[in-house]
């Protein structure tokens, strides 16, 4: 068990040490950011005329009829 795990520490070692050694990233110009003017004026929402129905909502008590339904499970065998 102490070998697999001091195995383990070492390649992961190796591993960063080609992963710092092996790659190189140099700059080689300056970044910069364009050069923008930009002038703003104020906007305006749109307006709409909108012509809908009219929609007429009310209650109304009535009575149903509802079947009554029996239920018979059935006989279990004795096996």
């Amino acid at each position: 068990m102490k070998t697999a795990s001091v195995l383990a520490v070492v390649v992961a070692a190796v591993a960063i040490g080609f992963g710092i050694y092996m790659v190189d990233i140099n700059q080689t110009e300056e970044a910069s950011l364009p050069d923008v003017d930009v002038t703003v004026e104020e906007g305006n929402m749109p307006e709409f005329n909108a012509e809908v129905g009219d929609i007429e909502t009310g209650t109304e008590e009535i009575t149903l009829e509802v079947p009554t339904v029996d239920i018979e499970s059935p006989e279990e065998d004795d096996s």
